[in-house]
């Protein structure tokens, strides 16, 4: 049975690294793991200015919003020779990350320690701390 790894980055230089660490580690899995990438756009909040916005419009923007985000990540995997799938998700991150995992079957949610909110995100509560509560699989974070 393979492995399923679910890979969430946001473009900061610490996803990354996490995306770093699975190929570099890639020797640890049996068998070559399947490896779900995705990027989770927080949604903007719907008032006066979104009024006049087609939903059209608005996924666009998030569409091109992830792409900018996840281009680094899959730019890494394809060099490596990973293949892997890339999933785009609109909502609060920690929570589109676990119900996903769970969702996917995954064995294991490996991603950065901090993103982009940076030092904020470590005093507010961070996406990473926020996963390994709601994660029903292992989660291996990457500094």
């Amino acid at each position: 049975m393979t492995m399923k790894i679910l890979l969430p980055v946001d473009g900061s230089d610490c996803s990354l690294r996490a995306v770093g660490h699975l190929i570099a580690h890639s020797a640890w899995f049996r068998e070559v793991p399947e490896i779900h990438l995705l990027h989770v756009q927080p949604p903007i909040p719907i008032g006066h200015a979104l009024a006049h916005v087609s939903k059209e419009t608005l996924h666009s923007h998030y569409m091109e919003e992830s792409r900018e985000h996840l281009l680094g990540a899959q730019q890494r995997l394809d060099a490596a020779g990973r293949i892997h799938t890339t999933h785009i998700h609109v909502g609060q991150p920690a929570e589109v990350i676990a119900r996903l995992a769970g969702e996917l079957e995954c064995d294991l949610i490996v991603m950065g320690t901090h993103g982009r909110t940076g030092i904020a995100g470590l005093v507010t509560g961070s996406v990473a701390s926020r996963v390994l509560h709601l994660a029903e699989c292992p989660v291996m974070l990457v500094k």
